[in-house]
């Protein structure tokens, strides 16, 4: 495919996003119709789409509209070329710019600029304070590849050397003990003898940090109460010997837990709901709960411009009872940890503020965010504490 056909396929993707489908859905249905498709033009495709999506309205107001066209010009003129080399009409490439679209587009501001919809920029600021405009920034731009070795498999320098001979470059983090940042092959990943085998899973650094962060001793019966793919069970039991429990409300999104388990070496016992009340008391109960996902909007990009202030508000209902829910199944003298990738005050700090205030029995042991940067995403952790019986009757 010419860089033209690129821009093409491009605009056909986005036409589809437009219109409702996910854009990973539309990028796949793309593919399949596309076989004369190579793995670079896909790659470059994805690139294209997943660029706009980010920079929606950056890309709207350069490009004079928020047709799939117009946001492709935009898109090319935020990179510093010009749209005119590419919309030729030749072979497969758009067709030529009218005069109205070489006048239309502007530089955009404000919200605009950060690329958040209006009613979002306030509560990035009341979030994240003098760090807002970083954060949006970082939001408009691709998110870091990073992979948590295996501890119970290998080093993490055995694992870099290892995952170098097989192309892929990485360099280690300071951020997390096994975490390294894919510098280059990141399309190699999931070919690799050493993600095949379970020596290495893909785990952003944040989410790795905030699990070596939690106090647990050896031996401790631990449920991850929203497990989904089960990938903090699995950064857990890779350097603590414990019992480990999966749950979640969708089971189907635990499929591949089994698997991945057996290949990391671990354990993992999964739950249905009704089971969890004759499994408890566990010594921790891990909450990584549904969130708006707004520490991860790079890689999830369409959520930015999906959400809204009454689905905000919902999240927060729906964290709450959840909150309260896992609650019930912590040993006295557990730890309840509550986490998100969220930046937002509405589903951090204020849903755990409304649970201390209506039970007594509970106090925080540690609390921290991580913020969005170069090589993790945003991220919130915090350990409550259950005070034993004897305490509470002293």
């Amino acid at each position: 495919m010419t860089p033209g056909a690129r821009i093409s396929a491009a605009i056909t993707v986005i036409d589809a996003v437009r219109e409702g489908a996910p854009a990973e859905r539309a990028l796949t249905n793309w593919a399949r119709g596309a076989r004369y498709a190579g793995s670079k033009d896909r790659a470059a495709v994805r690139d294209h789409v997943f660029a706009v999506l980010r920079r929606w309205r950056s890309c709207a107001a350069r490009g004079g509209g928020d047709g799939a066209r117009a946001l492709l010009i935009g898109l090319l003129r935020e990179q510093s070329i010009d749209p005119d080399t590419l919309f030729t009409g030749e072979g497969h490439a758009p067709t030529v710019l009218s005069d109205a679209e070489r006048a239309a587009g502007r530089a955009p501001d404000d919200a605009e600029a950060r690329d958040l919809p209006d009613w979002l920029w306030p509560r990035f600021e009341a979030a994240l304070d003098d760090g807002a405009a970083q954060a949006a920034e970082m939001l408009r731009h691709r998110a870091p590849v990073t992979l948590r070795v295996n501890a119970r498999r290998m080093s993490r320098s055995a694992a870099q050397a290892a995952l170098a001979r097989e192309g892929i470059v990485t360099r280690p983090l300071d951020e997390a003990k096994m975490a390294l940042h894919v510098l280059e092959g990141e399309r190699k990943i999931s070919m690799s003898s050493l993600y095949r085998t379970g020596a290495v899973e893909l785990q952003d650094a944040s989410s790795q940090a905030a699990m070596e962060a939690l106090d647990l001793r050896p031996g401790a019966r631990v449920l991850d109460y929203c497990a989904g793919g089960g990938g903090k069970t699995l950064a857990l039991a890779a350097w603590l010997d414990g019992e480990w429990f999966a749950h979640d409300a969708s089971a189907r999104r635990m499929s591949d837990l089994p698997a991945r388990a057996a290949r990391a070496g671990a354990e993992v016992r999964l739950c249905e709901t009704q089971d969890l009340q004759g499994l408890a008391p566990f010594d921790a109960v891990l909450c990584d709960v549904p969130c708006s996902g707004s520490g991860t909007w790079r890689r999830g990009p369409q959520a930015k411009w999906n959400l809204t202030p009454d689905g905000l508000a919902d999240l927060g209902r729906m964290q709450q009872d959840i909150l309260m829910r896992a609650a019930d199944l912590v040993a006295p003298g557990g730890r309840l940890v509550y986490c998100t990738c969220s930046i937002f005050t509405e589903e951090n700090e204020r849903v755990i503020d409304r649970f201390l205030c209506g039970s007594d029995d509970w106090f925080c042991a540690t609390s921290r965010r991580w913020p969005i940067s170069e090589t993790g995403d945003g991220f919130f952790s915090i350990q409550l504490i259950r005070e034993s019986r004897s305490e509470l009757h002293s």
